[in-house]
């Protein structure tokens, strides 16, 4: 079993964009396509709501029943899906690809990301080369962290415990389907997880969760008197 297929992380049968993934064996792969499925499939224009006082600057593609509010800044290539919400403050920086009903939200910013149809990074997110399966969620002041602070490429981890490496300088997270992060999460870079796994609040994540797995960081809280 390949613990990074896409077809272990994502229901490829149904939703949006699924086209994307084919022939990928791991489904960081799917990054390094994305540009140019973004310049076979875009349709620029705004056929959906984009309220005044919204940035639009190259290739965006605004589907119906897409809404953009005021505030919001988005640089092409875009594609936002239909029934997605682009909500106040958010910033879609390039090479982002949403499918049906999803959120970028206030404050959010997402570069070179692919959401898969119903996910939502809400509030005060960063989503950096990484992939969010369908119904995904978010918790507010979530990270996705996708730069090494030391040289060299990203290596992903294997349930294993063996590595493989992705050439590639920069990569966040996979996340699979129904995956729940609480508020103020980080996860390393190349951190993977897998299907209807939950993650609580203010956990440091790395390597590859398993499927149906609920992660806990919750070290000792001190109360002590106050000195007055």
């Amino acid at each position: 079993m390949n613990d990074f297929a896409p077809a272990e992380l994502f229901d490829l049968a149904s939703g949006s964009h699924r086209e994307l993934f084919d022939g990928c064996v791991n489904a960081w792969e799917a990054l390094e396509r994305l540009h140019d499925y973004l310049g076979a499939v875009l349709r620029p224009g705004i056929r959906g709501e984009v309220e005044d006082g919204a940035y639009l600057t190259g290739d965006v593609e605004i589907a119906e029943g897409a809404r953009v509010e005021a505030g919001a800044y988005i640089r092409g290539p875009a594609l936002i899906g239909p029934g997605t919400e682009v909500r106040h403050g958010a910033y879609v920086r390039g090479d982002v690809l949403t499918g049906t009903g999803c959120v970028i939200g206030h404050t959010s910013e997402a570069k070179m990301a692919i959401l898969l149809d119903r996910a939502k990074a809400a509030h005060f997110a960063y989503v950096g080369d990484s992939v969010l399966g369908q119904d995904v969620n978010l918790g507010a002041g979530t990270k996705l962290a996708n730069f090494k602070i030391v040289p060299g490429t990203i290596a992903v981890r294997r349930q294993d415990g063996t590595s493989l490496d992705t050439g590639r300088r920069k990569l966040g997270a996979l996340l699979g389907d129904a995956v729940q992060i609480g508020c103020n999460t980080v996860t390393s870079p190349g951190t993977v997880v897998g299907r209807d796994s939950i993650i609580y609040p203010s956990a440091s994540v790395q390597g590859t969760i398993p499927a149906r797995s609920v992660v806990s960081w919750k070290p000792p809280l001190r109360i002590r008197p106050a000195v007055r």
